[in-house]
């Protein structure tokens, strides 16, 4: 790998210092703007997009890493983030930028994929150092790495296997939200529309939405009612597993 690639810690002479076959990968997740966002990034002499990744320190744990390579790039320290998936095709020789190397490093990589959600208000910067690092609509990027792609709809997958475990907007959402904007998360994870009048039900009878009885001002049109997380319920239940709700929405 080059020395001044902007996507991923350097290896090179230096893979002593890493654990020797091992990648991770970072997909993580904003909303902005009223969509559900991506952050993808380019080496300025690659044409495919990627997901933000490298190797595993000998001295930190995968978790630890997968935090240090969100936080070089968009500044955030504590996002959530969960590992979902373990890739150990024979074939993975191309995932978190392992494609720059010319010769690999490893003649075997592993790969351990993390997502992470991510508060539009709590990114401080996107830093690329001399590549390209941007935040897409889910689906609008057609220039993807093609094991990158794997991850991102693996990802995905799980995701949506969560639903019902998982208060997903919590992650994403600012304090304050209106009921389409954590409407329109679900609809993109489950990729299909949701009836809205019974998700706001289902959602209000869970308890961890609570209103408001505030709304948000957008000028003359009607102004959305506002709502907020219970802080409390949704971290037990990301703490201990609990079910909110089922995945049939």
């Amino acid at each position: 790998m080059k020395k001044d690639n902007p996507l991923y810690e350097p290896i090179g002479s230096d893979q002593d210092k890493y654990v020797p076959g091992v990648t991770i990968s970072c997909v993580a997740f904003c909303f902005e703007s009223g969509s559900l966002k991506l952050l993808l990034c380019k080496h300025q002499e690659h044409a495919e997009w990627v997901l933000p990744g490298g190797p595993i320190s000998q001295d930190e744990d995968a978790d630890q890493a997968a935090r240090r390579i969100l936080k070089n790039k968009i500044g955030v320290k504590r996002p959530f983030m969960n590992q979902f998936h373990f890739f150990g095709d024979k074939d993975l020789t191309a995932v978190a930028g392992m494609q720059d190397m010319g010769k690999p490093a490893f003649p075997r990589l592993i790969n351990l994929a993390y997502y992470s959600l991510v508060r539009n208000e709590e990114i401080k910067e996107s830093r690329s150092d001399g590549g390209e690092l941007r935040w897409f609509r889910l689906g609008d990027c057609s220039c993807i790495h093609v094991d990158h792609k794997k991850i991102i709809d693996t990802c995905i997958l799980a995701i949506r296997r969560q639903v019902g475990f998982l208060p997903i907007g919590y992650g994403l959402l600012p304090e304050k939200f209106t009921m389409p904007e954590l409407r329109i998360i679900y609809e993109t994870i489950l990729e299909r529309s949701i009836d809205r009048r019974n998700f706001q039900r289902k959602i209000l009878s869970v308890g961890y939405v609570k209103p408001l009885h505030e709304t948000r001002k957008i000028g003359g049109h009607k102004s959305p009612n506002l709502y907020t997380f219970d802080k409390k319920k949704c971290e037990e239940a990301v703490r201990l597993g609990i079910q909110l709700m089922s995945n049939n929405l």
